[in-house]
């Protein structure tokens, strides 16, 4: 059957991972599932964990039971509406509020000087620290003096009803005094150019490169050198529930309650904290049911501040709900990137070294620091071997929203920098682009694969486990690769060009170092299971459920799983980096197991019976060879004890708290072939096939991992052919509704064929790495390859995403 027969998407077939001269032979009998255990010595699969069981968030939210933030009411609740820059880069002269102070339904319109007196400063520090920036660019928890882009926000009006605060929103006069905005980081660094703030010296945020070997002289004497000019953008997040916060302050209790929509729910807190001047026990932060999260909503924002000190002032609960137009001017996004890099390889194309600059578009604030840029350098040459390699980085301000990570946080951008050069050696040696692939990448007998690359932490790169090659042999054999010139011809005869292309890439994930988990029996037998770990549709609390479960008696009814709740009071981070299963996975497992040993030594004590014929079924511990029982609520009232009589346990209840600490990052890969037909006469590009092999190591539920990998392709897709933040020279943005900013939707969804790969990490107990970015990271250089190979012949290559129909007529036209 020809590839293009399959069905929109096929499921995927997992293959466990194994280096070919050790591979063992599989006994009569044996499951695939078993041939791993024997070869990784770690289970594949068990009760729960390996399976596809339902998932636990699906009932809520297929019945609208499920409460994300807008679902969020309370007894006399105001709602907010913010007043934002219309300009890029202005001085502000004047704040007139007296109107809309007036205006029917307004409780308060607060400007910054309202706010002070229960702040502790007026800016938000939110950057991860680095010896490389320039300048501190800290963003005002609201504009006071100086905008310096379209969408900031100035003021706030309170009132009865949103409609009655954007009506009253409209009143607030502004003072702008227009100042020179900078559109373009290209421009930015030029002598002369207008700074983004009237306080900067100059538009520097941040400066480094990331280095080892000796580039210069392995360029010096290489056989051959190619080199390539990139042009890279990415648009915004747009998951489909915008940004949201409700702020409630009790005075009785002195406690200060925030639901936000954000990805972290325990830094929010402590950011709430240090603003306010508030004790830990004073500021609960909770997040509810998130509608996608994408990155953006890691971040903490002005927003967020202004609700909770809305609700201080006025004892009363406020609401903010973002709006799409507002999502797109005052959300974080991930924007432009301009790439000169060169290649250096021998006469068997094999890599000698690779260096280059990069120009990093920042916006107009430091709201994360360098990861964005610094993942792009770091996942550039992750999947081959390439003995010398330079980077220098300039991360520059421009009059734009601030950018933070978007899902792949800048590694998509690095894989196709490299995949692109990789595409220009085949071509220059006249060599298949699978094959020079292959020579270069990573082999599996080289696994664990010491890089002398270090992450942002400090820390040595090591690619822990994983079969690159074999991954790659697997994309093209399912993409039928070595068949398609002919189908091509076919095409070709007809009057179509079609294209195929490939792409390689390795992800880090599960950041580091901890995510804090309590699981506890309760007297009634229920396994509550608490964590910061904040869900945003990536299913965390099934994953938890399946870990717990698979320790504690299999029954997942019986596990109930809190997530992303401060009073929870244990520690973390939250959700990012494709962390959740990898840190809060690992913690859950040992604390599972924690709490397992102590139910079956309360077991034994209270059945007098060996504790090694115990074992948990269901909600009961039973006896093998015998009919004895009791159930986990007996036992856990056992645990508790009495007065004056033994404990049953080493130690009161059932219960543990466990945090895993890894440093390291677990390192995923994954193969893309993406097949493509080219229309000449209008430019239009239409994806036929993606042929998609991963290995994120064991899978817990392969339905989920394959559902993450659908959503990060589909991304992909997008900022391959469609997602383009447009701004004009004056900065002012030109794309911010839907219908001018285009998402791919399923018409524009080609079919999909996924396989996977499992070579389980040893760098935590249950052998995962994470996936929820995975899918998105070598989509847009696979799609830009095919869309090169189909146009062969006629001189245009593709060195700018995304690739848009006018793009491809004016490039034809051009040669």
């Amino acid at each position: 059957m020809s590839p293009l027969d399959s069905p929109a998407v096929d499921l995927p077939e997992v293959r466990p991972a194994e280096r070919p001269a050790e591979k063992p032979a599989q006994a009569p009998g044996q499951t695939p599932g078993e041939q791993r255990e024997r070869e990784h010595g770690k289970p594949q699969g068990g009760r729960t964990i390996g399976v596809n069981v339902p998932r636990v968030e699906d009932h809520a939210l297929l019945t609208g039971t499920a409460r994300f933030v807008d679902d969020i009411d309370a007894p006399g609740m105001l709602h907010a509406a913010f007043v934002r820059s219309d300009n890029a880069h202005a001085a502000i002269r004047a704040i007139n509020t007296t109107a809309a102070a007036a205006a029917p339904g307004v409780h308060a319109v607060l400007t910054l000087t309202d706010l002070m007196p229960y702040l502790t400063s007026a800016e938000l520090v939110t950057a991860l620290p680095s010896p490389s920036f320039r300048l501190n660019l800290h963003r005002p928890v609201l504009a006071s003096t100086e905008a310096a882009y379209v969408g900031e926000a100035i003021a706030v009006v309170i009132a009865q009803d949103r409609y009655l605060a954007e009506d009253a929103a409209a009143l607030v006069e502004v003072d702008y005094d227009p100042l020179p905005a900078v559109a373009d980081c290209r421009t930015a660094l030029r002598e002369g150019a207008p700074t983004v703030h009237r306080s900067a010296p100059h538009n520097l945020v941040a400066e480094f490169d990331l280095a080892y070997g000796d580039v210069d002289a392995v360029f010096a004497s290489a056989p051959h050198v190619y080199g390539e000019s990139l042009v890279q953008h990415r648009g915004g997040s747009h998951s489909i529930e915008c940004r949201g916060v409700v702020a409630r302050y009790d005075p009785l209790d002195d406690l200060l309650t925030v639901w936000s929509s954000t990805q972290t729910p325990l830094p929010a807190r402590q950011i709430l904290c240090d603003l306010l001047g508030r004790g830990p026990d004073q500021v609960r932060v909770i997040t509810p049911d998130v509608g996608g999260g994408f990155g953006p909503k890691l971040v903490f924002y002005p927003e967020e501040a202004v609700v909770a000190v809305a609700a201080l002032m006025l004892h009363r609960p406020v609401k903010w709900i973002e709006d799409r137009r507002e999502h797109f001017i005052s959300t974080t996004q991930e924007r432009d990137q301009i790439w000169d890099v060169e290649i250096a390889v021998d006469g068997d194309a094999r890599i000698l070294g690779v260096r280059g600059t990069l120009l990093h578009d920042h916006g107009a604030y430091n709201v994360r620091g360098t990861n964005v840029p610094y993942g792009a350098g770091a996942a550039m040459t992750l999947a081959y071997r390439v003995p010398a390699y330079r980077l220098d980085i300039k991360c520059v301000a421009t009059n734009r929203v601030p950018v933070t990570p978007v899902r792949g946080a800048g590694q998509p951008q690095g894989v196709f920098a490299m995949e692109r050069l990789l595409d220009r050696v085949a071509r220059e040696l006249n060599l298949d682009r699978a094959e020079v692939r292959r020579r270069n990448l990573v082999p599996a007998d080289a696994m664990p694969y010491a890089t002398p690359m270090k992450t942002r932490g400090g820390m040595q790169v090591v690619l822990d486990s994983g079969d690159f090659p074999r991954c790659q042999a697997m994309a093209l054999e399912q993409a039928g690769w070595d068949g398609f010139p002919a189908r091509q011809a076919i095409a070709r005869g007809q009057g179509k060009r079609l294209g195929i292309g490939l792409a390689n890439s390795v992800e880090g994930t599960g950041r580091g170092p901890y995510e804090q988990i309590r699981v506890r029996i309760t007297t009634q037998g229920i396994v509550q299971v608490h964590s910061a770990a904040a869900a945003m549709g990536q299913s965390t609390r099934t994953m938890l459920t399946q870990v717990v479960a698979e320790q504690l008696g299999g029954d997942m009814d019986n596990v109930h799983v809190t997530t992303g709740d401060s009073q929870s009071s244990v520690q973390g981070f939250g959700g990012f980096n494709s962390r959740q299963a990898v840190m809060a996975g690992s913690s859950a497992h040992k604390a599972a197991q924690a709490v397992r040993r102590q139910v079956l030594e309360v077991g034994a004590a209270v059945m007098r019976l060996p504790v090694e014929t115990l074992d948990i079924e269901g909600r009961h511990v039973v006896a093998r060879g015998s009919d004895a029982r009791a159930s986990l609520g007996e036992l856990a009232r056992a645990a508790a004890g009495l007065p004056g009589f033994m404990m049953p346990g080493a130690t009161p209840g059932l219960e543990a708290t466990e945090h895993v600490v890894i440093n390291d990052m677990a390192y995923g890969n994954a193969t893309a072939v993406a097949e493509v037909e080219v229309d000449i006469e209008t430019g239009a590009v239409t994806l036929r096939q993606i042929v998609f092999a991963h290995d994120c190591g064991r899978v817990i539920h392969p339905k989920i991992v394959e559902g993450q990998l659908l959503g990060g392709i589909a991304h992909g897709v997008g900022n391959a052919l469609f997602e383009h933040m447009g701004y004009d020279e004056n900065a002012q943005p030109v794309t911010t509704n839907l219908a001018e900013y285009l998402l791919v939707t399923a018409t524009e969804m080609p079919r999909i064929a996924l396989t996977h790969l499992e070579s389980p990490t040893p760098l935590n107990a249950l052998g995962v790495k994470g996936v929820g970015e995975a899918g998105v990271l070598p989509i847009t250089a696979a799609v830009a390859s095919a869309v090169d190979h189909a146009l062969e012949g006629t001189g245009v290559h593709i060195t700018r995403v995304p690739i848009s129909p006018v793009d491809v007529l004016q490039a034809l036209e051009a040669r």
